[in-house]
């Protein structure tokens, strides 16, 4: 099997995919440091066209994922206070198996989100 990294935004409020919305992908160094990889967008269904890490970028250690979910809730005209609840969302996990399959979906609102390791 061979290893990879994928992510899925769906928007709660709406109940559809969340469109558009920017994924920045570190590595977080031993000393806290992060380290951008690379800043994706996410297409019609929420998920990006390209795997945020695909076979023969995976490797063993520490990364953050962060949803700029205030910038897509603004893009779809949403009424929020100033500041907003949630700006950002980092995810921060380990991938111990290089072989292994990684996927971190998120559902989120303006006020809340849940993640998991799905499959």
């Amino acid at each position: 099997m061979s290893g990879k990294l994928s992510t899925h935004v769906l928007d709660t409020v709406n109940g559809c995919p969340a469109r558009n919305m920017q994924i920045d992908l570190s590595t977080i160094a031993d000393d806290g440091q992060k380290n951008l990889l690379k800043t994706l967008y996410t297409n019609q269904d929420g998920r990006t066209d390209e795997l945020l890490l695909n076979e023969t970028e995976i490797k063993a250690g520490i990364y953050e994922i962060c949803f700029y979910v205030s910038d897509y809730f603004a893009s779809c005209g949403a009424s929020l206070p100033q500041p907003n609840f949630l700006t950002t969302v980092p995810v921060r996990f380990g991938i111990a198996d290089e072989s292994d399959r990684y996927h971190v979906p998120l559902l989120v609102s303006p006020w809340a989100y849940s993640t998991y390791r799905g499959s």
